[in-house]
């Protein structure tokens, strides 16, 4: 067996480990396989009051800490909450680079970017911002990307030259409580600018150029004051993003939002605790995302929300990686995660088992708004209502 083989058996064996590891928590009420795409939906006028929401995990989590039996207990709220009403793809592949910030854009825009995860530049190739936007004609206040600061301040615009000014919103929540060199411009805010645990120099908080603070501020109708006033009554930089989303949500109620939460990327100090406790935050974020989505009448009923990690961690037993603390090997539990996906285009309490590709993500998405992701290397999720 060449290992392209092996890879593929490891990886496959991994995927059916999650199934059996849901079947064994739901019983009989997670009773649905899905081993065939379903017929394509019509989709008529619907297209044009779609909305979708994306959270991504950078720095994602091992099955030992989450889907599996001694992991369940640190993701209760997407278990008991969010499972029953969602489709669970088992095997979602990233056969990219595993940096996040690559990794991000990849996922973003349907091809495997090959640029060096540490470098201030933009996607090379068009996001799915660009092709929302172009398509459809619609302003940059209906696409938003709310990411960690450090090197997240380009992922919304590619540098492709068919897509000028096309690109999303960014926001990054930690650049409104933060001076230029990346210290805290307000006393006790510290613990929420902490930035890239991967790297080994801490840059400052990256400054994006293409929307101040202080519109970000009238945009969100909050004040830099009182935004400062309530981070000081939050534990972490993730809180500070599901704040800053809820707000552009109700606020502004773009079609296409796209969360990227970072603080399970604790696990490079090598801390298990901190790393665990970033499981169960982004756990909770998840779940009160869906919650406002159906709680808000411009979301109600009609967006989808997709859940994925950028890919994996390296396994404990492999003697070339760290275990928990990092994503070296590129071995199958480095690059195979799941995707939990919700919403009216979703076949709920379902679980699929064919494997699919990370950046299969962009394509599906600009099919669910009625637009192509023309040069994306991807393929739909046909399981999506497609």
């Amino acid at each position: 067996m060449n290992q392209v083989d092996q890879w593929n058996r490891l990886a496959a064996g991994r995927s059916y480990d999650r199934r059996e590891f849901l079947r064994g928590l739901c019983g009989s009420a997670l009773a649905t396989t899905v081993s065939s795409v379903l017929p394509r939906r019509a989709w008529g006028s619907a297209v044009k009051r779609r909305k979708v929401v994306v959270v991504t995990f950078g720095g994602g989590a091992r099955d030992e800490e989450t889907f599996a039996p001694e992991g369940q207990q640190n993701i209760p709220r997407m278990l008991q909450e969010l499972m029953p009403q969602a489709a669970f793809f088992t095997q979602v592949v990233n056969r990219g680079i595993l940096g996040h910030y690559v990794a991000t854009a990849s996922l973003a825009t349907g091809v495997y970017e090959r640029f060096n995860n540490f470098a201030d530049v933009s996607p090379e190739n068009p996001t799915l911002f660009e092709y929302f936007r172009q398509s459809l004609k619609r302003p940059a206040s209906d696409a938003w990307v709310v990411a960690p600061s450090n090197g997240f301040n380009r992922i919304g615009q590619s540098s492709h030259g068919l897509y000028t000014g096309a690109g999303a919103s960014v926001i990054l929540p930690k650049r409104l409580l933060a001076h230029a060199d990346g210290s805290a411009a307000f006393g006790g805010l510290e613990h929420l600018l902490n930035d890239n645990y991967e790297s080994p120099i801490q840059a400052p908080v990256a400054l994006a150029s293409e929307m101040p603070s202080e519109q970000v501020a009238s945009m969100l109708k909050l004040s830099v004051a009182d935004f400062a006033a309530h981070a000081s009554t939050l534990n972490s930089p993730d809180e500070l993003s599901l704040f800053v989303a809820r707000r552009i949500m109700r606020e502004v109620a773009p079609c296409l939002l796209w969360v990227t939460l970072h603080d399970i990327d604790v696990a490079h100090t090598g801390a298990f605790s901190l790393y665990l406790e970033g499981i169960r935050r982004s756990d909770t974020i998840c779940a009160e995302l869906w919650r406002t989505i159906q709680s808000e009448p411009e979301y109600k009923d009609q967006t989808n929300l997709l859940i994925l990690p950028d890919f994996g961690r390296d396994s404990d037993g492999d003697a070339g990686g760290n275990g928990f603390q990092h994503h070296r090997t590129g071995d199958a539990l480095s690059r195979t995660t799941w995707m939990m996906a919700l919403g009216p285009d979703v076949r709920q309490n379902t679980v699929v088992d064919r494997p699919i590709e990370s950046i299969d993500l962009t394509p599906t998405v600009a099919a669910l708004f009625g637009c192509d992701a023309r040069m994306s290397q991807g393929h739909l999720i046909r399981e999506l209502g497609l």
